[in-house]
């Protein structure tokens, strides 16, 4: 093994006739055990190994899945993605996947274990923004981000009153405890911080799910974090629900950026397969334009909820029978 290169696997997601693995391989990427602490130094020196890392361009990998050997290539940017059909059924659940870099001799050079989440059939699916939909991360100012991640870590970052109560009970809304609908989570935030959210949710109680995320920064560009354009947001949006043709999906985002006019287009061209869209109001200037997208959506029967906190978002759910 070449203990300079890393795999590192996200978790995939899917079905058995379409099953999509995503990860990166790095060339050299820093250490980065997360510490815990209140101390502002540790937090900022541990957020900037996230971005020093060096991708591993065009390298062959081979995924193992099951009975299956599935090879394939990095990007340019060392970024991969299987998408593949299993040669049997896969029940619903999490199913373990390792992914292995090859150089030209067929040495292995070395491999990263991951996670296929294949959702139970249940009535909903969620997809969910992650920054101020969530967690409180003031996206639209650079600055205030930047401190958010500078000062914090996962377990001091804050995510918004009752959206975890939200988000648990729609996570078993017309269904039974065993078979919880499935959550997406699609942020502009980029794959460095994969590791970081992950463990923001699972500390803040919110359920597990795939994560679907930006493209990497190297630590030069560690300022322009989380700033993605609306076309890149859309395309990940569109691949979950090609993904789960016949799911009725419920959206989540805000209105800090982009998320009503990405979420407001997809009802309008599939309505049949939007039940609901939520809209966290960040940004009160936007109210009335917020709402103006979302009523062009109620005429095809897509339940809408622009929202100031969580509570309002809980009541709204009671209200179209989503909870009880």
């Amino acid at each position: 093994m070449n203990k300079s290169v890393s795999v590192k696997v996200y978790h995939g997601y899917g079905h058995t006739h379409n099953l999509v693995v995503y990860g990166h391989v790095f060339k050299h990427k820093a250490k980065t055990n997360q510490i815990y602490s209140n101390n502002l130094f540790v937090n900022i020196i541990h957020l900037f190994k996230l971005f020093v890392l060096k991708p591993y361009p065009f390298v062959q990998i081979r995924l193992q899945f099951s009975t299956q050997t599935i090879y394939n290539k990095t990007e340019a940017d060392g970024f991969f993605k299987f998408e593949f059909e299993a040669e049997k059924e896969v029940a619903a659940g999490w199913h373990a996947v390792m992914v292995e870099a090859i150089d030209e001799n067929g040495n292995i050079l070395n491999s990263g274990e991951g996670e296929i989440y294949v959702p139970h059939i249940t009535q909903y699916a969620f997809i969910s923004d992650v920054d101020d939909t969530v967690m409180i991360s003031h996206s639209a100012t650079i600055g205030r981000r930047l401190r958010e991640l500078f000062i914090k870590n996962p377990h001091t970052r804050k995510t918004f009153p009752d959206a975890a109560k939200h988000y648990r009970q729609l996570a078993f809304a017309h269904t039974k405890a065993e078979q919880p609908n499935p959550f997406f989570y699609v942020s502009s935030s980029e794959w460095n911080l994969y590791d970081y959210l992950l463990e923001t949710f699972k500390f803040n109680n919110l359920p597990n799910g795939a994560f679907l995320l930006n493209t990497l920064k190297r630590w030069k560009d560690l300022v322009k974090t989380g700033k993605t354009g609306h076309e890149g947001k859309l395309l990940r949006v569109m691949r979950i629900l090609d993904a789960f043709p016949n799911q009725k999906f419920i959206f989540f985002g805000d209105n800090s950026q982009q998320d009503p006019e990405i979420y407001t287009s997809i009802a309008e061209k599939y309505p049949k397969n939007i039940e609901a869209i939520y809209i966290r109001n960040i940004r009160p200037e936007r109210a009335n334009e917020t709402k103006m997208l979302l009523k062009k959506v109620e005429v095809n029967n897509v339940y809408t909820c622009l929202f100031n906190n969580s509570n309002e978002a809980i009541e709204h759910s009671k209200t179209i029978g989503l909870i009880s």
